[in-house]
């Protein structure tokens, strides 16, 4: 009977149907995402830049020190760092699920000032960025 109703009016049911859908979108900004666990880990990126120096110099000078300062963080899994021949310096800290990321990033920023010192001048000079990162992609689907 209530198939027969919307068989008869299609144009009605298709008013329903996005309805429905509009609903759904406005409600998934109400759902309490902070009781779900985390996807992913939380993650904290360094980047530094030397200009026109090689990826082997990079490396040496600055991967490297950076790499020896911040071993020992607490709940750190593990940092994996790629270093260009554009100067460019990239490291990824991976921090065990369930680590405060504000910390975390906190945590970073200070081992990296103990580091900072033995960077070359060039480095200090244009800084060196520390941002919190994620890959909780699977959150959009």
């Amino acid at each position: 009977m209530l198939s027969r109703f919307f068989l008869d009016r299609p144009v009605f049911a298709w008013v329903v149907a996005i309805f429905i859908m509009l609903l759904g979108c406005l409600s998934i900004y109400q759902l309490p995402i902070s009781q779900y666990p985390d996807l992913a880990p939380p993650m904290i990126s360094i980047t530094a830049m030397y200009p026109g120096a090689s990826a082997e110099t990079v490396e040496n000078s600055v991967t490297q020190v950076i790499e020896q300062n911040m071993t020992g963080l607490d709940g750190m899994l593990y940092l994996s760092s790629f270093s260009d021949s554009a100067g460019t310096c990239r490291m990824e800290l991976t921090f065990a699920p369930g680590v405060d990321p504000d910390l975390a990033w906190t945590k970073v920023q200070n081992k990296l000032q103990l580091a900072t010192a033995s960077l070359p001048e060039v480095v200090q000079r244009m800084g060196v960025q520390v941002t919190k990162s994620t890959r909780n992609y699977l959150i959009l689907v």
